[in-house]
């Protein structure tokens, strides 16, 4: 990303902070940087338009695998300190970049598509054990 592209993404994510505090810039960060891998994780990075969409689904769970591969059972602690203490706050954080025009959305298009029942705590220990068991098994 060119530094002008980049200056002109950190004026609009500090925007964004300016009228909703409750998220930390590296939360929106993340989303972005999820969102890259996920579209890349479904083989959608060549692909454009609508046949590119993620919807809100998707990016959760691919938020889940991609804060697993950075973070590992710390993930849950990294959200919280971002201010993300559920599923529901990615989604706040999708539609906050929505309203600054750094993400697009179709109409159907929901922050109830980031509602998630599960722990991200139990989540991430799942995860992690599900990697020592791979560990372990070579």
């Amino acid at each position: 990303m060119a530094a002008a592209e980049q200056d002109l993404l950190e004026d609009k994510i500090q925007g964004l902070r300016r009228r909703d505090r409750r998220y930390s810039r590296n939360a929106y960060y993340f989303v972005l940087d999820a969102l890259d891998w996920t579209i890349a994780e479904l083989g959608r990075d060549e692909k454009a338009g609508e046949e590119r969409h993620v919807g809100g689904r998707e990016l959760l769970i691919g938020i889940k695998e991609y804060a697993s591969l950075q973070f590992g059972p710390m993930a849950p602690l990294v959200f919280e300190r971002w201010g993300v203490r559920r599923s529901a706050d990615f989604g706040e954080v999708v539609f906050n970049l929505v309203d600054a025009e750094l993400l697009s959305r179709r109409a159907t298009d929901s922050r109830l598509d980031f509602v998630d029942a599960s722990d991200f705590r139990e989540t991430f220990a799942q995860k992690h054990r599900e990697s020592l068991d791979r560990i372990a098994q070579r």
